[in-house]
């Protein structure tokens, strides 16, 4: 049996509700359309880690956060079942963002042409260091400076009001997002290897800075975008977690975004008209990608996996980017291409967590996996011989007075619990209350709800700690 190519896109901070083909009429998207008419989507896949690094170190270990001991941006990890591929004969490949740690491991990779972060200046600060990435390398031979959150901040005129949005002051081909994909082709159209390909593509984008280039911001110029303005009934009922990240997001400018305490729907609709535009520059790419591979001959026997780490709040909830567990953060976009293994064209609501494509992948693949305790594979869910799980988690590190908070979901209900504060926390009726707007933690009438979602989320909690120590 041959084993087929494989090739795995990740894009970084990409909500769900941003693919035409899965609802978002607004959005183009073309040649992910494509993927999702000719493969299986999953439509309520959920991160495990609602920021980068712990949601790359779970999906790429198959284990929860807390089991690889992940839970912010500055936790190191190591285990990455893309050693197995390489070791079952695979030519391993990374092109653009992974956000390993350390940043310059192997991890399983013949070779990694490694692009991190977009929005830091030179040369990185902690936890990186001096460590210069590809498309950094890239603009200093050229004589470019790289735009980052100082020069944003110090020379554009929508620093203070613009949210992170800004247009991309150079060429296109300097773009990360533009790099990214220019190397994929590269790395593609140069290979002489004739062992089987494993692909790994990680934009940057449309992580913030939020700054497509003019051509892909006209294309949204008289769009109508639907936006979430927040009101004084809804911020009231938020935990008080919320409040004190939101006053942080007002006074810092992490990422290059200088958020707002109640930003204007002009303001928001700007917003989401840039990030919009920067998925549009992902998926021409991603197209152009598929088209290179395909001249090449990698998709007649192929797997093509596209999905995301993690969402952004993007205004919704009067919140911006992550760190939070509403939905726009933790339900990623989730689609597996793979014509002759998998059906064409279908949509499943089923719940699953984003590491549980990776058995599908080796399952598909026909390659051994390694032992693993969190995932679950999602195959039988794409083959319709399952429903999923019956709930799904997520997990962080809290910021500020918080040490850490979790979630717990299910098809139904969505709870949010913070350590050493029993006395608030989330809880919503996601049938009645579908957008997260109306926190019942305090409402008697939920207790019992509330006691039986704590439940599953301490049985979790203990299986997990069970299987792992054992």
């Amino acid at each position: 049996m041959s084993l087929p190519n494989i090739i795995f896109i990740i894009t970084d901070q990409q909500r769900y509700d941003t693919i035409a083909g899965l609802g978002a009429s607004f959005m183009q998207t073309p040649h992910l359309d494509r993927l999702v008419s000719e493969g299986v989507s999953f439509d309520q896949c959920h991160c495990t880690g609602a920021v980068c690094v712990p949601s790359r170190a779970s999906l790429f270990s198959m284990e929860y956060p807390h089991t690889v001991r992940s839970y912010t941006n500055s936790s190191p990890w190591q285990q990455c079942w893309v050693e197995d591929f390489q070791k079952a004969g695979y030519h391993t490949i990374n092109v653009g963002k992974m956000h390993t740690n350390p940043i310059d491991g192997a991890f399983g990779f013949d070779q990694r042409y490694i692009v991190e972060n977009k929005d830091r200046a030179l040369p990185y600060g902690h936890p990186h260091g001096g460590f210069l990435d590809e498309w950094d390398k890239f603009m200093l031979n050229c004589g470019v400076r790289k735009p980052s959150r100082e020069t944003y901040r110090i020379e554009d005129p929508n620093w203070s009001t613009g949210l992170g949005a800004f247009e991309w002051p150079l060429e296109e081909k300097f773009h990360p997002d533009t790099f990214v994909g220019t190397m994929a082709q590269w790395a593609v159209e140069t290979r002489e290897a004739d062992t089987p390909l494993f692909l790994q593509i990680g934009f940057p984008g449309p992580h913030p800075p939020y700054d497509p280039p003019r051509r892909f911001l006209d294309l949204y110029e008289n769009t109508d975008i639907p936006v979430s303005l927040v009101t004084d009934e809804e911020l009231a009922a938020q935990p008080p977690y919320h409040e004190a990240y939101r006053s942080a997001m007002m006074k810092g400018h992490p990422d290059a975004v200088k958020w707002h305490e109640r930003p204007s729907e002009a303001q928001l609709l700007r917003l989401w008209k840039h990030y919009a535009a920067n998925v549009t520059l992902i998926d021409e790419q991603v197209g152009q990608i598929l088209s290179s591979l395909e001249n090449n001959g990698y998709l007649e026997d192929a797997i093509v996996v596209f999905m995301s780490d993690h969402g952004d709040c993007l205004g919704d909830h009067g919140h911006t980017q992550k760190w939070t567990m509403y939905d726009a953060v933790t339900r990623v976009p989730a689609i597996v291409w793979a014509p002759g293994k998998l059906p064409e064209g279908k949509r499943t609501n089923a719940l699953i967590q984003h590491m549980d494509l990776v058995p599908l992948l080796f399952e598909l693949a026909g390659v051994d996996q390694p032992d693993h305790s969190g995932a679950q594979s999602a195959l039988p869910v794409a083959l319709g011989e399952s429903d999923g799980r019956d709930a799904v988690f997520a997990e962080l590190a809290g910021r500020g007075s918080n040490a850490y908070l979790n979630m717990v979901r299910t098809q139904d209900w969505k709870l949010v619990h913070y350590l050493d504060h029993s006395d608030f926390g989330e809880l919503y009726n996601l049938n009645a209350d579908p957008s997260e707007i109306h926190n019942l933690w305090t409402q008697p009438e939920y207790d019992p709800t509330k006691t039986e979602l704590l439940k599953i989320l301490r049985e979790w909690h203990l299986r997990q700690s069970a299987i792992y120590n054992c």
